[in-house]
């Protein structure tokens, strides 16, 4: 069986998404796969995280015979094990690391006191509720006119 390293697509429309595989060379190109072996996401904005490799296992699969797909080959000559843009991309994915932190929230402002409950003011009768039945209508209005005015 001859084995391929090659991208295989994920994502959707305008949103491409691809992991790199060992897959049989008579798969299609979003069949079934040997293993997995890294990803790339073209749309990260620093070019240099786009591509996270599993540089072990590209090895192996490197020293069994595989056959990395031109992209690919290219891939693992900047980012695997002894790749030329390797310092480049720790650097950038400390950069994306940053940027994800949300910020700290700032401190609670401080409240100003409630005012204190005045108790020289009289409290006021309870206006019956639109909603309640004519006896408690009544029965509201009646006391209010007990109580006589409001001595201010």
């Amino acid at each position: 069986m001859s084995v391929r390293i090659r991208m295989k697509q994920f994502g959707r429309k305008h949103r491409p998404y691809y992991r790199i595989c060992a897959m049989d060379i008579r798969r299609p190109r979003d069949g079934r796969v040997l293993e997995e072996l890294g990803t790339y996401d073209p749309l990260v904005p620093e070019t240099d995280a786009r591509a996270l490799l599993n540089s072990e296992r590209i090895a192996y699969w490197l020293s069994v015979g595989a056959q990395p797909s031109d992209n690919v080959r290219v891939l693992i000559k900047k980012y695997g094990a002894e790749g030329t843009h390797v310092a480049a991309q720790r650097e950038a994915l400390d950069r994306l690391a940053q940027s994800r932190r949300r910020p700290e929230p700032p401190a609670p402002m401080p409240r100003a006191p409630k005012p204190a409950v005045n108790e020289d003011k009289p409290e006021r009768p309870a206006k019956p509720r639109k909603d309640a039945a004519p006896a408690e209508v009544a029965e509201a209005s009646a006391q209010t006119a007990a109580d006589g005015p409001a001595a201010e």
